[in-house]
């Protein structure tokens, strides 16, 4: 069964674009697309969620869109508080914090705190993420620790390195899904997703369906995971 499920959550422009929108309003249909996903955990017995929100490459974007995806997350995130105590869904956000805008971050802490006693469904938001810093930012962190005499070369080992991790608190994915066409990671959970099963949809995000869940879920169950026996 699936313990965690991860998403790049890939196509909101074009799927606005394609319609004729405003890009920027991609974004928007794509938050009920998170909704649907969670909902699906939670009737699935799925414990971990992580969504590729905002990457660190993401910042390359015009200020006008990020200005939107910044103000919207804190709308939304606002409005996801009270359904998220309700039905038991912990949030959190892992990325960079020193990149977290000064108006996003006391919204983020507000989530985490007001939700970090809900335990049936863990959402992760990677967000102001990339797996190459994330990996580079707990290799310093190690690094740091031998040069204060705290740690020792043979100390290091993989459970140590996924500890000073961004995400070190949540366990590695069962699946990666990405929609939207594309067939790549783009730096997302490179090191977690070693033996993770991998799912590339065509599909934007904002499209992503009922369905296509189940599909997913179906196959899965299906494959045999023999981690290199």
């Amino acid at each position: 069964m699936i313990n965690h499920i991860a998403f790049i959550m890939d196509g909101n422009r074009r799927w606005a674009k394609s319609r004729g929108l405003l890009q920027l309003y991609g974004h928007k249909e794509g938050v009920s697309t998170v909704k649907k996903v969670a909902n699906f955990c939670l009737e699935k017995n799925i414990k971990y969620l992580s969504l590729y929100t905002f990457s660190i490459e993401n910042f390359k974007r015009s200020e006008k869109e990020k200005a939107y995806l910044f103000n919207m997350l804190v709308k939304e995130a606002r409005s996801f508080l009270q359904e998220f105590k309700e039905k038991g869904v912990r949030a959190e956000f892992v990325g960079d914090r020193s990149l977290f805008p000064d108006t996003v971050l006391p919204v983020c802490e507000e989530l985490e705190r007001e939700t970090a006693s809900c335990d049936n469904l863990y959402i992760n938001f990677l967000f102001c993420y990339g797996a190459r810093q994330e990996i580079i930012s707990g290799v310093k962190k190690i690094a740091q620790k031998i040069k204060t005499g705290e740690l020792s070369e043979c100390d290091i080992n993989e459970t140590m390195l996924q500890d000073y991790l961004w995400s070190g608190n949540f366990p590695e994915p069962d699946l990666v899904v990405r929609t939207g066409g594309q067939v790549r990671l783009s730096n997302f959970l490179l090191y977690q997703a070693a033996y993770s099963e991998f799912c590339f949809l065509d599909c934007m995000w904002p499209e992503l369906s009922e369905s296509h869940l189940n599909s997913i879920f179906a196959k899965y169950v299906e494959r045999q995971r023999n981690f290199g026996v």
